[in-house]
């Protein structure tokens, strides 16, 4: 058991992986299951945020655990909208390209892997979270290995 601070004032720092935060984004966004990255206390200066999906009767405590939106985790400006596959025929369309149910299959699995490439290189550097004692900035660390 990790010793620290009830107050997550003392966090400086959250570490997460790449994945688990494009994991959390997509399922957030395109499945409507909202899942975060869990930080749970005690809080200490560099934490660990943990794929998460909440659901009820949620153990809760003082004080509670600390939810990170994946949609803050990530610049949206730099990600374009996720590819649906009607997005992706219309690109085999434009490009002239013959269109079958595999080459559509494989197409868009490229498209979403591109999409996906490019979330994993748009993790903001810090965010703000709110917190009983008010507003806390705190830095983002991705950790290797994806």
């Amino acid at each position: 058991m990790k010793t620290g601070s009830e107050d997550p004032h003392s966090i400086r720092s959250v570490a997460v992986t790449a994945n688990d935060v494009v994991t959390a984004y997509e399922a957030t966004v395109r499945a409507g299951r909202e899942t975060v990255l869990r930080v749970t206390p005690p809080f200490v200066p560099r934490e660990r945020g943990r794929l998460h999906v909440p659901g009820p009767g949620e153990p809760s405590g003082d004080p509670a655990p600390i939810h990170l939106d994946p949609r803050t985790l990530l610049r949206e400006e730099a990600l374009g909208p996720f590819p649906t596959p009607d997005d992706t025929a219309g690109a085999m369309e434009a490009e002239g390209e013959r269109y079958s149910p595999e080459r559509h299959h494989d197409r868009h699995v490229e498209a979403v892997e591109r999409w996906r490439a490019t979330a994993r290189e748009a993790l903001v550097e810090e965010i703000e979270i709110g917190t009983p004692g008010g507003a806390h900035r705190i830095e983002i660390k991705a950790l290797g290995g994806g």
